[in-house]
Parts: C-alpha cells; structure tokens; sequence
C-alpha cells in the first residue's frame, strides 16, 4: 500500500509516496471491539475516591455502652457497631477497590489500528516529511499546519521521538496535542480528529503493530 507523504516548502508543497504494509492501514472498522477497548481504558484510568469507615475503623467502642441486662435496651457491646449512629458502615465504598479490566494486547492492538485505518480512509491520517522546527514559537506551528490539507477539527500529533521545540510550541493551542508513538493509545485517537505525523512516526508504527501479524 502506498500512502502520500507532504514535504512543506517555503515555495510549494511537495508529495511524495511511501510504501507501507497492508495489515498497517487497511484493517476493517470493529466498533464493538473499539468499544470494548476504550471501556477498559476508562476503567483502568478510574481510581477510588469514596473510603467510608468500617467498626474497627470509627473511634469509640473502647467499653460497653451499658450494663448487659436491665436497662430495657437491647443488647450492644460496642458504639462502633453499625446499628448505631456514628457507628462503622457496612458494605460502603472503600478506596481499596479495583475497577481495572484485562484485555488481550492483540486485541488492544487491532482497535488502534481499526481507528487509525477509519483516519486514512477518511483521509484524517495525515504524513508529512519531517516537523521543521528549530525553535520553539507556536505560530511556526499554526503557519505549518494552515499549508496542510487539515479542515476543522482537533489534531493529535504523532511523534516517534522527542521534539521539545514542538511539544513545547503546541502547549499553547487547545486544539493540539503532542504524543510519543510509546504512549498511543485509543482516548486520544478517538477524541482527535486527524492524526498527523512524519515518516519516521508511520515506520515506527509499522515496528511496534506489525512485529507479529495482525489479523484482518
């Protein structure tokens, strides 16, 4: 397969063609699986907020509240029982829950990569030669991307190395967001509407997705 790679000039913008994989790009679009994929994202982000207090862990209880017989009250050993106010709760949230969920990485990675074809056909994925930036000044940035074939949308830019000079110049751009290959993940793939990035970013996704073959 054959994608189109934009080489920005100062003059005009050149195109060029890369072959890549088959099994990188044209894999068929899996909702259900994509859906499963970023439940266990959400899941594996959520943290216990909510800790209620269990009996051994209210303060009080240190002696009997009354005598055992006599009073007319009902039996109580303790004003840390639930059955009473300011006593331990019972089956209340704890902060020691575990909301995470396991999923095949096989799976995790024909998702992404479903995604990533649904971008290249419609045409949301895009390539360029390389980010040109020497320094680190966001309206070199906004100058780059206004010569690219980018509509209105939010752009997720992958990068296969550290370029501190353009995460640093797209800090400032809410539309923008700056991710190394490593840290790809299906949030942000969904949330953006393209994905641009260089030759050496759409070889390294060919590295880490296609070491073992992909079904379609």
């Amino acid at each position: 397969m054959k994608i189109e790679i934009t080489k920005i000039s100062a003059k005009k913008n050149v195109s060029s063609t890369l072959d890549v994989s088959d099994n990188l790009l044209s894999i068929k679009s899996n909702p259900k699986l994509i859906s499963q994929a970023t439940q266990r994202q959400l899941a594996n982000r959520r943290r216990p907020l909510a800790h209620t207090k269990d009996r051994g862990e209210v303060s009080g209880g240190g002696r009997k509240p009354f005598r055992q017989k006599g009073t007319g009250n009902a039996r109580a050993g303790s004003n840390r029982s639930p059955l009473w106010i300011g006593g331990g709760r019972v089956f209340g949230p704890r902060k020691n829950r575990n909301f995470s969920k396991r999923m095949p990485q096989k799976m995790i990675q024909k998702a992404i990569l479903a995604v990533i074809s649904d971008k290249f056909r419609n045409k949301r994925l895009i390539v360029v030669d390389k980010f040109p930036f020497s320094q680190i000044k966001t309206k070199d940035v906004e100058i780059f991307l206004e010569k690219l074939p980018i509509e209105e949308g939010k752009i997720l830019i992958l990068l296969a190395t550290t370029d501190v000079n353009l995460e640093l110049a797209a800090a400032n751009l809410p539309y923008l967001k700056v991710i190394l290959l490593q840290n790809i993940n299906l949030l942000d793939l969904l949330k953006y509407d393209y994905l641009l990035t260089d030759r050496e970013g759409l070889k390294g996704l060919e590295n880490i997705f296609l070491e073992k073959e992909v079904k379609k």
